[in-house]
């Protein structure tokens, strides 16, 4: 199996990876309503401090580190997490609006490469945000839940990613070779 750990294994994006994870957790969870009584305006301290303004800074130290990656994905996520967080009422189709920039966002980080989890995570986080911002237009709670547990995948394939890294597990697929008789130099 190949164990890939290099991609992403920087102890900042480590901690970025830690920061979003729990924050697409506490917000999918609480989106889904499947633990009573808990939703996703439940998940606001946490967004604003941990998805907002800890994985803001975490963007800034990786410009610092010359992680030019890293550090716009995680800055400009964790703008829109503090923006979310501290955002008043507003009305469906304005929250609307704010989940479709959010998902570009993730599509821009999504076709910006990277390592496979990684890309992975960007790509259900865009996913989740699509189908919440639909769910906001189209007043459909059924797919505001679909949204909430993408974001929880999301959240799970980001915190694995970051729990990889530190624990040296693998993060990538084992090759299989391309048909009968057919095998792998190197």
């Amino acid at each position: 199996m190949d164990n890939d750990v290099s991609a992403g294994s920087g102890s900042t994006t480590v901690a970025g990876r830690l920061a979003l994870g729990a924050t697409l957790l506490a917000f999918g969870l609480g989106t889904t309503g499947v633990i009573h009584g808990v939703g996703a305006s439940d998940a606001v301290s946490l967004a604003h401090y941990v998805g907002g303004a800890a994985l803001f800074l975490v963007g800034l130290v990786a410009f610092r580190d010359r992680d030019s990656a890293s550090g716009t994905g995680f800055v400009a996520l964790g703008a829109l997490w503090f923006t979310w967080a501290v955002g008043g009422p507003m009305s469906a189709d304005g929250a609307g609006l704010f989940l479709l920039l959010f998902a570009l966002v993730a599509l821009t980080l999504t076709l910006a490469g990277g390592d496979t989890l990684g890309q992975a995570g960007h790509g259900l986080l865009f996913l989740a945000m699509l189908l919440l911002a639909v769910a906001q237009f189209a007043d459909s709670s059924a797919l505001a839940k679909a949204g909430g547990w993408v974001a929880v995948a999301s959240g799970a394939v980001v915190w694995y990613a970051a729990t990889a890294a530190l624990a040296h597990w693998p993060t990538a697929l084992p090759r299989r070779a391309a048909g009968r008789g057919v095998t792998a130099a190197g």
